[in-house]
């Protein structure tokens, strides 16, 4: 299930009933019952206010808060691997961009949008293990699962809010001359250019119509 929330195929807003879950799953009522208990205190389920549950929508207000605590914790995670990355975590980094940089430059008619959040998620997620802090990727990781649902959530609606190349071979080329300040630099100004993105992306979504008529004299 949390695969099927972090993929899109639940998408953000559907109703979950356990009845159609466990046919689904070909599973018994009661592991169905558990994992949505587990992903309640993930945040990635939430009560629908009508008595029921359903994947949790990420408004731009929660995403402005990810988006700060991302920025807080990847400093520290860019800082720290421009001294503990080795070779093999650079090379791995090096390929993140390249795969990422391939795949937009093929301009196919459907741009795997997924592709790119799995490429986005390995390239950071790859940053916070080489700093060697192991505290700083456990942390790392329980905001990189409700940003995969808020990538999910924004991408279904417009794929270019996704912008990773240019900015992630920036952080790359800093980490890979060691060059901390650069690499800090870097990663504020990538996260904050995602965060205007996203949340703009939110705000134009959750806006009301606005269902005003005008008055025939």
């Amino acid at each position: 299930m949390r695969a099927s929330i972090l993929s899109g195929e639940l998408p953000p807003g559907e109703r979950l009933v356990e009845t159609q879950l466990a046919q689904r799953l070909q599973v018994s009522r009661t592991p169905i019952r558990e994992a949505i208990r587990q992903l309640q205190k993930d945040g990635l389920v939430t009560a629908d206010g009508l008595g029921g549950l359903q994947v949790t929508t990420i408004s731009a207000v929660d995403a402005a808060q990810l988006y700060d605590c991302r920025l807080a914790l990847e400093e520290l995670a860019v800082a720290e691997a421009c001294l503990h990355a080795d070779s093999v975590q650079l090379q791995q980094l090096e390929g993140y961009v390249l795969q990422a940089e391939q795949l937009v430059q093929e301009q196919t008619p459907a741009l795997k949008v997924m592709d790119l959040l799995d490429l986005d998620y390995g390239f950071h997620r790859l940053i916070a293990e080489s700093s060697g802090n192991r505290w700083l990727v456990t942390l790392l990781d329980q905001v990189f699962d409700k940003m995969m649902l808020l990538r999910v959530q924004t991408t279904r609606h417009n794929p270019q809010v996704l912008e990773i190349r240019i900015e992630h071979r920036q952080i790359y080329q800093a980490i890979a001359q060691r060059h901390s300040a650069a690499a800090v630099e870097a990663i504020q100004s990538h996260l904050l250019a995602s965060k205007a993105r996203v949340v703009d992306e939110l705000q134009q979504l959750h806006q009301p119509l606005d269902t005003t008529e005008t008055a025939v004299v």
